[in-house]
């Protein structure tokens, strides 16, 4: 039953070893245009641009900020499996480039899911302590959201 576990052990590190070799493309555009990015499309304060950026843009944008620990396996596909769905949901490198609908949808999905605790994920949150919104924080890019959709609903009319 020992040597069974030892050969179980070893065979487990080897594959852990070996999975260290997979890197998946990194979440990084140096090049990238920024015109249709949300924060200079929607002209955002500083105050709300930092706090967008600190607890949204990892997952939400094309340009990933990685810590050491996102460059281990299985860790890494974690990341990037998080990165993918957050952008197929909502890209702020893209916001200005979605049509005035889709636009406003978004803001308003933003908006429900920063009120609800949804956003930011509670397993980003759990190593990136910056990025947890206090309820002040939450409150301010929620009114300056409403603000935005309801500037955005005048100008249709």
């Amino acid at each position: 039953m020992k040597r069974k576990l030892k050969k179980v052990g070893i065979a487990l590190f080897l594959v852990l070893i070996a999975i260290q070799f997979y890197q998946p493309a990194l979440n990084q555009n140096p090049g990238q245009d920024y015109t249709n990015d949300f924060l200079i499309t929607t002209n955002a304060p500083s105050n709300i641009s930092k706090l967008i950026k600190t607890s949204c843009y990892d997952c939400h944008s094309n340009n990933t900020e990685y810590l050491w620990y996102d460059y281990v396996q299985p860790a890494r596909m974690f990341v990037e499996s998080h990165i993918k769905e957050g952008k197929e949901e909502l890209n702020f490198n893209e916001f200005g480039s979605y049509s005035n609908r889709k636009q406003q949808s978004k803001l308003e999905a933003i908006s429900k899911q920063i009120k609800s605790g949804e956003m930011p994920l509670s397993s980003y949150t759990i190593l990136h302590h910056n990025a947890v919104l206090n309820e002040t924080q939450k409150q301010e890019i929620i009114t300056w959201i409403n603000s935005i959709n309801e500037s955005n609903s005048l100008s249709e009319d």
